[in-house]
């Protein structure tokens, strides 16, 4: 977008339910809005509570850097003729975080709010804003003052603009809605004004050599859940770019800042980016030359692709090789001609490593010199190369797109193959509901005249197909009114393909039509107003006869309701794990409430993937998810303790997500192994971020766990480096007062099979959308991170579950069993003391709840000593994955639909029978009880009745006349007495109620 022609553009579409304030049950309303000083009205629409403008307005944005600290206020007044005056009907308020580009807004209803405590307002209006920068719109013209005291001679409330004085700068906080001038180049894979621009950040700041420090255990349960030492969470104190990590704070060892950077380990690379070359002298006997270059320091090597018959080649490509490693003090940049045979020498510059310059950003890149080429003999030649040489580090801007010498492949190590292991970020693509409500078709002509069509509607996005109910009218205008849900993605690639199809005979349909619905035409809303429904034509797919076709008119149409819903949140993964809770409709996003740093350190101890060169290896990358953003290290190359060093930033909108980071091994390279060339998983970790003090850096060595066909098994540990920065701490705790999802979600619900089938559908889009990016991140690795097959059968998570929900109740438990050693006088001084306290509660009943929660808050209190420290890890023994069955683990690994032998599925058959024959008898048993309750009064057994009622009768009387707590302290007493008073016989109330009738004598 251009800065000189950016405007902010409000259509005020309508209003809906306003107060009447006009004395006859009406209004006359108009609405008022202000803009950064600007200020524009509508017109009044007379005597109407719902009224209709469809007008717009355009206000000028003089500061795109303050837009977020601004907003757009409405105002609705009723107009009073005879006094030429107004009164007040509502306000919105909407800020300038809100503003979305054009291609983004939709129209939003706002509830009106009041202007003051005594206000009193009703209704909603609604706004469709958005930011332009279309030279064609001119500004507004702006409401008069003499306009304005004719209107309203009294005061008038004005809200006060905000003004850049009374805005605190935040150095984190930047406006996302719009991109960024400066850093358009860098947003090639994005949509320019729909995705928020994020860097990938690395460690900058001097690194102090220092000895290991020994790693710390972390017990990460109770002891009735703790696992093996072994895979166990370790806490770590690295040296980091800002000093040492020491207890979740930062010592610094000097007295420079840690910088931005600070979250992984400096690491020095260098740099030589070869940029073109110029008067090369010809090699072949045509009079020219395909060079190449070849970087050469020690025993690495990178290589350029060779350009044919060009004697004044262009590359421009960046070659980092690791300080570390370094075992050579000069550096040689080498041209050849690439031939058939053998390469010819064409020439060469060398460097002393000694005189290579330093660079840390944010200094100016090094400009590119011309360099004379020798030959072997050292002699000047013809020809010259462009180049830069420095050192610098993971913050230097051509670190993400260059060729490492740690990611070097033995099989290939060309810029060209080194394209699939260098890092990257991607964002995954806004996906959308899409939903189609096929109400009815008009005029069907079928292919047999004899009979009425038996008609349904099938249509398709991409892959997603869903039909109708078949409906079999008795004319050719069937009504289905069925609702179908689909996911779309932006840009919208597919289109809605709706075909009337009529079943002929089973197993044959014919189309009786179809038709074709661009998805960008498709109405967006954000909120649950009515759609407008619209006639399509149905157009015939294939003319047989052309005269016939002119006789018979088709005019059949389909009656639809087409929107795309960005009300609600997307699920496109596990809903435990979920990163992102925010609808599809930018309008609707809230503000961050912090910024979440993580730094990927290194792994140690990585199980061997594959075998090359007669011993086992590992080509590793790890992949971080969080909201849309995606990130992915550089591959390590050969390395099973590879260390990554890479920091990335998110921006947090909610603290109950979820941030997950996977270890996989790259498959890409060289021959294709066992496993095909899918990349093989080592394990991931999960980090909720409610978990985390705000500030601190949690520094620990995760175990990477994972359940194969033999049991569970460490393949290794990764380290990482994670911090949380709050930037609103009331907004956070606000949060918590939210509702999880957004409205849509409550408002209009979708039924558990719909969201499993659009969760497998939005999956597949992203994990197709991002296997089309460069590298690709692939389909085995979205799925992975994104817990696909979490809600899949399995007997090993089925037992954890109940466990877990054991574990809930075990509290409850304990108590009953306390309270039972009290009734039976085990210990006589505390049943004593409480027989006491009983009391005491039984004749001051006011003082039950303020007890108990008391109690609570001292039980908190205490609890805070013990607070965890760590984030949490995945246990074995909670997962119940240390001693599970084998056949179980060979059945939870099994495809769907299973692939296993009969024999193998009968058995499991007859064990999941087994198992369900318990849970049915348990809910039967509960059935039974409910229904016994029901019969007290019901007269099925009419002694039981009678018996009950007269009870009832003598309750009634014996409460009204005695005191309640009397009777509570009777009961309680008669509860708690001594165990010589005891029988071990069920008491009466006991026997009566299990004597009563229940429903299993009509069961089959």
């Amino acid at each position: 977008m251009t800065l000189g022609n950016l405007k902010l553009g409000v259509d005020v579409v309508s209003a809906h339910n306003l107060l009447p304030k006009d004395g006859q049950g009406s209004s006359s309303a108009f609405v008022e809005l202000y803009f950064d000083g600007q200020r524009y009205r509508t017109t009044i629409k007379e005597k109407d509570l719902n009224p209709v403008w469809n007008e717009s307005f355009y206000f000028n944005i003089s500061d795109l850097s303050i837009l977020h600290a601004l907003a757009l206020d409405a105002y609705i007044y009723n107009n009073i003729k005879a006094t030429q005056a107004r009164s007040f009907l509502g306000k919105v308020s909407i800020n300038g975080t809100s503003f979305v580009p054009y291609s983004d807004a939709v129209v939003l209803h706002y509830p009106l709010e009041k202007r003051g405590i005594f206000s009193r307002v009703r209704g909603e209006l609604g706004l469709k804003v958005y930011i332009t920068d279309d030279p064609s719109i001119k500004s507004s013209i702006p409401v008069s003052t003499a306009e304005e005291t004719q209107l309203n001679p009294e005061s008038v409330h004005v809200p006060v603009s905000n003004t850049v004085s009374h805005v605190k700068a935040e150095a984190r906080h930047t406006f996302h809605h719009l991109p960024n001038p400066s850093s358009s180049q860098q947003q090639h894979h994005s949509p320019a004004a729909a995705v928020p621009h994020h860097v990938t950040k690395y460690g900058v700041d001097e690194m102090k050599a220092a000895e290991p420090q020994p790693l710390k255990l972390v017990r990460m349960h109770s002891a009735s859940s703790a696992q093996p030492v072994d895979y166990a969470l370790k806490e770590t104190s690295p040296f980091l770019g800002g000093g040492r990590v020491v207890g979740g704070r930062v010592v610094r060892t000097d007295r420079t800042g840690g910088g931005t950077y600070d979250l992984v380990e400096k690491m020095h690379f260098l740099f030589v980016r070869v940029v073109k070359a110029r008067e090369l002298p010809a090699m072949d006997v045509t009079g020219s030359l395909d060079p190449y270059v070849e970087v050469k320091i020690g025993n690495y090597k990178g290589v350029t692709k060779h350009i044919e018959k060009q004697q004044n080649p262009f590359w421009n490509v960046v070659f980092a090789f690791s300080k570390e490693r370094m075992q050579a003090s000069v550096l040689e940049v080498v041209v050849k001609d690439k031939d058939l045979v053998k390469d010819d020498y064409v020439g060469f510059v060398r460097f002393d490593l000694n005189e290579i310059p330093m660079r840390v950003p944010p200094d100016s890149p090094l400009a590119p010199e011309w360099y004379r080429l020798e030959d072997k003999k050292g002699e000047k030649i013809k020809g010259e190369l462009m180049l830069a040489v420095w050192i610098g580090t993971q913050a230097d801007e051509a670190f993400p797109d260059a060729w490492h010498s740690d990611a070097t492949t033995p099989i290939d190590s060309t810029a060209a193959a080194s394209f699939l292991l260098r890092s990257k970020v991607y964002h995954a693509p806004r996906l959308w509901y899409v939903r189609v409500n096929v109400v009815e078709a008009q005029d069907l002509v079928s292919t047999e005249k004899t009979r009425f069509p038996d008609a349904y509607v099938k249509a398709q996005i991409g892959n997603q197909v869903l039909r109708t109910k078949p409906v079999q009218a008795r004319n050719f205008n069937p009504l289905w009114n069925e609702d179908l849900y689909f996911v779309a993605a932006e840009p919208f690639e597919d289109h809605l393909i709706l075909t009337v199809e009529d079943r002929v005979a089973p197993g044959k349909d014919e189309i009786i039509g179809r038709a074709i619905i661009p998805l960008s035409m498709v109405e967006k809303r954000a909120d649950d107003r009515i759609i407008h429904s619209r006639w399509f034509n149905l157009e015939k797919p294939v003319a047989v006869d052309v005269d016939q076709l002119k006789k018979d008119k088709f005019s059949s149409k389909l009656h639809l309701r087409v929107c795309l819903d960005g009300g609600y949140h997307v699920l496109d993964e596990s809903t435990h794990y979920s990163s992102d809770l925010r609808p599809t409709a930018k309008q609707l996003w809230k503000p961050p409430i912090g910024v979440l740093e993580l730094g990927v350190l290194n792994s140690v101890g990585l199980h061997p993937m594959k075998t090359r060169d007669g011993k086992g290896t590992s080509d590793t990358y790890c992949v971080a998810k969080y909201g849309h953003k995606w990130v992915r290290t550089r591959t390590i190359v050969d390395n099973l303790f590879p260390k990554y060093n890479e920091q990335y930033t998110w921006e947090v909108f909610d603290p109950a997500t979820v941030l997950t980071v996977g270890v996989f091994d790259n498959s890409q390279l060289g021959d294709k192994g066992s496993n095909g060339n899918k990349d093989q998983k080592i394990g991931k970790v999960r980090i909720r971020i409610s978990t985390l003090e705000t500030g601190r850096i949690y520094t620990h060595s995760y175990p990477l766990l994972v359940l194969h066909p033999t049991g569970v098994k460490k393949m290794g540990e990764l380290h990482l480096a994670i911090r949380f920065t709050c930037i609103s701490f009331v907004n956070m705790l606000y949060m918590y007062s939210r509702p999880l999802l957004p409205k849509m979600h409550y408002v209009r619900p979708f039924t558990v099979m719909q969201l499993d089938m659009l969760r497998h559908q939005a999956v597949n889009i992203v994990a197709t959308r991002l296997g089309r990016a460069e590298p690709p991140l692939r389909k085995e690795v979205v799925e992975y991170m994104s817990d696909v097959d979490s809600h899949l059968w399995s007997m090993r998570r089925s037992k954890a579950n109940f466990f877990r929900l054991m574990s809930v109740f075990s509290g409850l438990f304990a108590v009953g069993k306390w309270f039972g050693d009290i009734c039976m006088w085990k210990n006589p001084v505390t049943t004593v003391l409480v027989h006491l306290l009983f009391l005491m509660l039984a004749f001051f009943p006011e003082l039950i709840l303020p007890t108990f929660f008391l109690y609570m808050f001292l039980i908190g209190i205490w609890n805070f000593r013990y607070r965890p420290r760590y984030p949490p890890h995945m246990n074995t023994k909670i997962s119940q994955a240390e001693a599970v069955h084998p056949d179980e683990l060979d059945e939870e690994f099994d495809t769907f639909p299973t692939s296993r032998n009969p024999d193998v599925v009968r058995m499991r058959y007859d064990r999941l029978r087994s198992v369900a024959g318990r849970i049915q008898t348990v809910v039967g048993d509960i059935a039974t009880q409910g229904e016994r309750v029901q019969s007290l009064l019901s007269w099925r057994d009419p002694r039981a009745t009678a018996l009950f009622i007269t009870f009832c009768l003598i309750a009634a009387v014996v409460l009204y006349v005695t005191p309640c707590q009397v009777l509570l302290a009777l009961a309680g007493l008669y509860m708690m007495r001594h165990p010589r008073f005891r029988y071990r016989l069920p008491s009466v109330p006991v026997n009566f109620f299990r004597r009563l009738p229940a429903r299993t004598d009509s069961m089959l």
